[in-house]
């Protein structure tokens, strides 16, 4: 389903895309459903999301870069309903740390698709070994310590 909409900016640096009410109710999936987006010959998984009464798309600085695109650009964005089974790629570092405590792997395997991602992007963010390996633990940490908050 295609849409035209402008890339806008919220706050210093979040972008994300409007998407009209008819679309949402098209996609016959919720007012939250999961989808591909391929805006600027660049596809990728999010989820539309409603937000002060619209829905948006958000636009991440990676999916922006390999779009090309900048905030305040028109765009034409199609949206499909993405139906695939959402699965995080655990690096193999975090993955042994969580296996050596099952109560964290418990606890990861536990969280969102969402939640999950932003404990695996927090540590492949990582530029030197040594922050890489304090990530592992940090994220090991606090699944241990607050199961309720550690997305």
């Amino acid at each position: 389903m295609r849409f035209s909409t402008t890339v806008e900016l919220g706050g210093k640096t979040a972008t994300g895309m409007a998407v009209p009410t008819e679309v949402v109710e098209a996609l016959g999936a919720g007012r939250k459903p999961p989808v591909t987006v391929t805006v600027g010959g660049h596809t990728y998984r999010s989820t539309i999301a409603s937000m002060g009464g619209r829905f948006l798309l958000p636009l991440s600085a990676e999916n922006r870069t390999a779009a090309g695109l900048a905030a305040g650009d028109a765009v034409e964005v199609d949206v499909e309903l993405d139906e695939a089974p959402r699965a995080v790629e655990v690096p193999t570092d975090l993955a042994e740390a969580l296996d050596a405590e099952p109560t964290a792997r418990a606890r990861f395997t536990g969280l969102s698709y969402s939640a999950q991602r932003r404990h695996v992007l927090a540590v492949e963010g990582a530029k030197a070994e040594a922050t890489r390996q304090r990530r592992v633990a940090a994220v090991v940490a606090a699944l241990l310590a607050e199961p309720g908050r550690a997305g």
